[in-house]
């Protein structure tokens, strides 16, 4: 998956299409996100014991990854990624549309390294 806890992501599609936020959480075994503030459901609550007043409680719901794209501040809107190896040998991920990178994946690794 190529999305990490605190990226900027914009929303494809649903209510909230078009609009951007924060990765919350990351849930790669079904393949979904949860983005700050969008997808927002109500759970009602019964009042109880450890609940004494009740009421309806907003959360978040995951989206799928496939919905959201990564959000370039060079570009202003959400880009395809590709990855490539830096000079010092580190993976990063990169804008298809102005080439600017858009955080490191890895640690340096020598192997990879630009030959001097």
């Amino acid at each position: 998956m190529h999305f990490k806890k605190d990226d900027i992501v914009q929303v494809l599609t649903g209510d909230d299409a078009g609009s951007t936020g924060r990765v919350l959480r990351v849930l790669g075994d079904v393949n979904k996100v949860v983005v700050e503030g969008m997808n927002r459901v109500y759970k009602h609550l019964k009042p109880n014991r450890r609940n004494a007043q009740g009421g309806r409680l907003s959360k978040e719901m995951p989206i799928a990854a496939s919905n959201v794209l990564l959000y370039c501040s060079t570009c202003r809107h959400g880009v395809r990624i590709g990855k490539r190896y830096g000079d010092d040998g580190h993976k990063e991920r990169f804008c298809r549309g102005c080439k600017n990178s858009l955080g490191a994946v890895s640690k340096p690794r020598k192997a990879y390294a630009a030959k001097k």
